[in-house]
């Protein structure tokens, strides 16, 4: 990851704390095309990488996506979103192992969501085919599910439904999951099976609330050091390079 992606996020986060949701989707679709470029060191993206790590730039677009949602742009949410999609059905093609075709069809379908588009119901259902078949040849879905690839298809989601829930976390891994890792097809499947169900409903509620959370970083309930000016939580969220509320995402203030 460069070091100018990182500047972006921080911009980002810095955006999305003070709800200029259109700026903080630029900054991400920058960051994200800087990650699709060169995802890890000098691995080129078309790599056949285990790790998965051009998921990075695609969680990035789709949360760009999002952003331009709440931001009142329907017009660049559904560029964005055809575009995050494209790029993952174009690494669909270069990677070689079912389980991680799978999860960029997962993502393809998040991109379609978050750009308020058709369709994302068939990919959902076409992804749970695609895990429900790659589970045949693997024997330890939670070593898939906890790869980079993986945490940025789960990322848009989780931020959106921190949005609806007061900062906590309303996705857990646990949640997004099947209950027995020792079927992998359905332990995987459940993924797209839960999107489905949950995703558009979730974004819908921000769009017309008008609020994104920032994404959860590192936290700390009741600090003796911060306090949230808009709602007086002392409940910390540090994410990017900006301390926030954990609750509303305002930056916080020194006591």
């Amino acid at each position: 990851m460069s070091s100018q992606s990182d500047d972006l996020y921080d911009r980002a986060v810095a955006m999305l704390a003070n709800r200029h949701y259109e700026d903080a989707g630029d900054a991400l679709a920058r960051g994200g095309w800087l990650l699709l470029a060169n995802p890890r060191f000098d691995n080129s993206p078309f790599d056949d990488d285990e790790k998965g790590w051009v998921g990075k730039g695609i969680e990035r677009l789709v949360t760009s996506a999002i952003c331009y949602r709440v931001a009142g742009r329907s017009d660049r949410a559904a560029h964005r979103g055809t575009e995050a999609s494209a790029v993952a059905a174009d690494f669909q093609t270069v990677c070689t192992r079912p389980v991680q075709q799978a999860c960029l069809q997962e993502m393809r379908a998040d991109a379609i969501v978050a750009g308020d588009l058709d369709g994302a119901a068939k990919l959902y259902r076409d992804a749970a085919s695609a895990y429900e078949k790659a589970g045949e040849s693997i024997d330890d879905p939670q070593y898939w599910s906890t790869t980079p690839l993986f945490g940025a298809a789960a990322a848009p989601l989780q931020q959106v439904a921190r949005s609806t829930a007061n900062g906590e976390v309303a996705v857990s891994w646990q949640a997004l999951h099947g209950p027995d890792p020792g079927d992998p097809g359905q332990f995987l499947a459940h993924r797209a099976t839960f999107k489905q169900q949950r995703f558009a409903t979730l974004l819908e509620t921000v769009v017309a609330e008008g609020y994104l959370a920032a994404p959860r970083g590192t936290t700390a309930y009741n600090s003796e050091t911060y306090r949230c000016p808009s709602c007086q939580s002392k409940d910390v969220n540090w994410v990017g390079d900006s301390t926030l509320c954990m609750r509303c995402s305002t930056p916080l203030d020194r006591i």
